[in-house]
């Protein structure tokens, strides 16, 4: 879903949200900044999470981690709104390089979120992820990711911050501040353009030198193909911790929701995918 991300070192090496265990970049299954926007209730999601890291870093993270450099990475994401403030998820992260393919077992997430989040021009949340990760993807067999999300929105812009925390745990426990923020604006009826950044400013308390965090903006946009909604980045490491060059894609498909008439008509309000959109233009608080 959504945001973010990602985020959290189950998905591997690269630029963004996750924790940099050994001081190098990881590259993620997920680069997304969440939005607060849910499935309905009783609705399934799909989204198909693909990073490819075009110049990254060719050290690993770690002994017998996997380098990021011309990796590809990512996760099917599957989704269910419980309720209108409550959505659960499930990822399957994976990375490919060299032509082998890594399992990055599991991860489960549960999103708490304002009703009708994108409705709203004030709206916010909290996202949990809990991974099961094996050995090339992290020293630390589980982790979990502490997502808030805060944003504000109008008739053409919207400005959203996740200012995660990922938790590390066993004999090489760590907690990072991986920061992430999005702004973009409305040009045309399910076609948003903007930017996206990610960050990993390092171990909590004890913050990487400056060259050493990762720091990584992307150049975004958010469109319709179909039935299908599209989100589509290429992003920047701005400092020698990050991956230099990463493209981003997230592909996502709604289900029919419980009482959704055939023509989308009046039984169902609201994105059906955290990277959806609605206008608004009178405040609901």
């Amino acid at each position: 879903m959504k945001g973010h991300r990602s985020f959290n070192a189950a998905g591997l090496a690269a630029v963004l949200t996750l924790p940099a265990l050994g001081g190098a970049a990881h590259a993620t299954d997920e680069i997304q900044v969440y939005n607060a926007a849910i499935a309905e209730v009783g609705q399934f999601t799909i989204q198909q999470h693909l990073n490819y890291i075009a110049l990254g870093q060719k050290n690993p993270p770690f002994p017998g981690g996997l380098a990021s450099n011309h990796s590809l990475n990512g996760t099917p994401e599957f989704a269910y709104g419980v309720t209108d403030w409550w959505e659960v998820g499930l990822y399957l992260p994976f990375s490919i390089q060299d032509e082998r393919f890594y399992s990055d077992a599991f991860k489960l997430r549960t999103l708490f979120v304002s009703p009708h989040a994108e409705q709203r021009n004030f709206f916010y949340g909290v996202n949990f992820e809990f991974s099961n990760e094996t050995p090339p993807f992290s020293q630390s067999r589980f982790s979990m990711e502490i997502r808030p999300i805060i944003g504000v929105r109008n008739s053409e812009y919207e400005f959203i911050v996740n200012p995660i925390v990922d938790v590390h745990f066993g004999k090489f426990a760590e907690q990072h501040f991986t920061p992430a923020a999005r702004i973009a604006r409305k040009f045309g009826d399910d076609l948003y353009a903007g930017f996206e950044y990610y960050s990993d400013l390092g171990q909590i308390g004890n913050f990487d030198k400056l060259a050493d965090q990762q720091h990584t903006l992307f150049a975004v946009t958010d469109f319709k193909a179909g039935d299908f909604d599209v989100n589509f980045g290429v992003g920047y490491g701005l400092t020698r911790g990050s991956d230099r060059l990463v493209v981003k894609t997230i592909i996502g498909y709604a289900f029919p929701a419980p009482g959704q008439k055939p023509d989308g008509g009046d039984h169902v309000s609201g994105p059906v995918n955290p990277f959806t959109h609605a206008a608004v233009h009178s405040f609901q608080p």
